[in-house]
């Protein structure tokens, strides 16, 4: 599993992903409803990307975003 720390690593998961399914970005975009501009935003490393529509499009693309706590806690 990668760690993602930032959206441009993020994006490139995603495109990573994309291309290992054969899918375009449009073909992307129709089956996790939403858009062609929002897929290459997101794969762009777009910062301020919808939260709800990247876990659509990471559920269509068969991955998961999980969140812990690293090894380096803040007391």
């Amino acid at each position: 599993m990668n760690e993602i720390q930032t959206c441009r690593i993020l994006g490139e998961e995603v495109r990573v992903r994309r291309k290992a399914l054969k899918l375009t970005q449009a073909e992307l975009a129709m089956t996790s409803g939403t858009g062609v501009r929002f897929i290459g935003e997101l794969e762009n490393g777009k910062e301020t990307c919808h939260v709800g529509k990247i876990l659509s499009v990471l559920r269509t693309l068969g991955l998961r975003w999980a969140v812990g706590a690293g090894s380096e806690r803040q007391t």
